[in-house]
């Protein structure tokens, strides 16, 4: 019986990343030898145990192979005669397949510590077409890693463009597609997760709403860039800049679905964008599966997201009710999320990444105005109906006088 690390561990200590999840992979063992070490069984298709101090996942050394569709579609062989080359192999990229023991020693029988150092991403073996969900892995590890100069290898690009014509995204698990791209928009840079899938086709399988965004034009004297997908991503690259959390990233990528709902002729201009994005920011989100705050952000976000531009154009009472459909007495902090969102959208336009949007603090400033304004305050014969009532009038009076003070600073 043989214990080694494998995968992302033996890969970002080689590269000198830090490091939090480990997996062991464990050679010339039984399962009942580890359930007499003390190890808990938790794997249902191959055999992984939990570690009974350490709780760290310990899986025997196995083979696999493709047996159906989809990422379920494999039928997994372990035994005590599988080497530790047998499985490292099954495993994605070259530098996820390397191994290494107590004593430090690395094991790399394909090549993964050459292509640290030439910074590739390049596949193990053609059994890789085999697991559609690889896709979205490797545009995930695309993301996490160019910053430090990684690409893909154009034979695996090729294989992840024959996976896609295959068919075999379709049978992904929607949960499966949303653990992968959550992760990828975490990463700082996020927008390459989505330039990859894009690349070999699969953003138009799995993502249609946010592929039909190429191509379509935008008013030059707004959006220098023109391309509504261009906008997009570098509407997404802010808010990875500014570190904002993965509901105001995913509202960010989703804020402008409608402008690919416009109608030919109206061309560049996309009026009633926002309404016509409703739609499909619904669809991507129930297909998907979606956490349900992170799609009533984004739904806030796409269908308000101009308010908050011409914020200082707004009415006193336009701008409570904005803020209540907002949610701002219950979840201020959804507003602020918003206010984020769209800060991001102005700023994702080509030589304007560094404009000031001062309409963010002039929306916190509103957002703490009317949450400061409560029932106690109002003069104690005020009951009933009228509470509700009078505080309206005075959070939209308090609006009128911030807006004026505004306008005060701006002359």
């Amino acid at each position: 019986m043989q214990v080694y690390l494998v995968g992302g561990a033996v890969r970002d200590h080689l590269l000198g990343h830090p490091y939090h999840e480990k997996d062991y992979v464990v050679v010339g063992a039984t399962p009942a030898q580890m359930l007499d070490l003390g190890y808990q069984p938790v794997g249902k298709d191959f055999p992984v145990f939990l570690h009974p101090q350490t709780k760290e996942e310990y899986a025997l050394a196995r083979t696999e192979r493709k047996s159906g569709h989809g990422y379920h579609g494999f039928e997994f062989h372990t035994d005590v005669s599988v080497t530790l080359e047998q499985d490292l192999i099954r495993r994605d990229l070259t530098i996820n397949a390397m191994a290494m023991d107590d004593a430090g020693q690395i094991y790399d029988p394909y090549g993964g510590q050459q292509d640290l150092e030439n910074r590739i991403l390049r596949h193990v073996s053609d059994a890789f077409i085999e697991d559609p969900l690889r896709v979205l892995r490797i545009a995930r590890f695309a993301a996490r890693y160019t910053s430090a100069g990684f690409v893909i290898a154009d034979e695996t690009m090729a294989l992840m463009q024959r996976l896609t014509e295959s068919g075999e995204l379709n049978a992904l698990i929607p949960e499966r597609v949303w653990k992968e791209t959550s992760r990828a928009l975490s990463e700082r840079h996020a927008d390459v997760y989505f330039e990859v899938l894009r690349q070999c086709g699969a953003l138009k399988v799995l993502f249609p709403e946010i592929d039909a965004l190429y191509g379509i034009p935008q008013r030059p004297e707004y959006h220098p860039e023109i391309d509504c997908g261009i906008h997009t991503m570098m509407s997404l690259q802010q808010a990875c800049r500014q570190n904002y959390s993965l509901d105001v990233r995913f509202a960010v990528l989703v804020h402008d679905l409608g402008k690919a709902l416009t109608p030919v002729e109206e061309l560049p201009r996309h009026i009633m964008h926002e309404e016509r994005g409703i739609q499909p920011v619904n669809e991507l989100c129930d297909r998907l599966k979606v956490p349900t705050y992170t799609k009533q952000l984004a739904l806030a976000v796409c269908k308000e997201h101009l308010k908050c531009h011409q914020a200082f154009n707004l009415k006193p009472g336009t701008l409570w009710r904005l803020l209540q459909r907002l949610d701002v007495l219950r979840r201020p902090e959804r507003v602020e999320a918003f206010v984020q969102a769209c800060e991001c959208d102005s700023r994702g336009r080509l030589g304007l990444e560094d404009r000031a949007y001062p309409q963010a603090q002039y929306m916190l400033d509103a957002i703490q105005t009317v949450r400061a304004i409560k029932a106690q305050d109002l003069p104690a014969d005020i009951q009933g109906p009228d509470i509700g009532e009078m505080l309206i009038e005075r959070r939209i009076q308090a609006l009128g006088e911030l807006k004026a003070q505004q306008t005060v600073s701006i002359e």
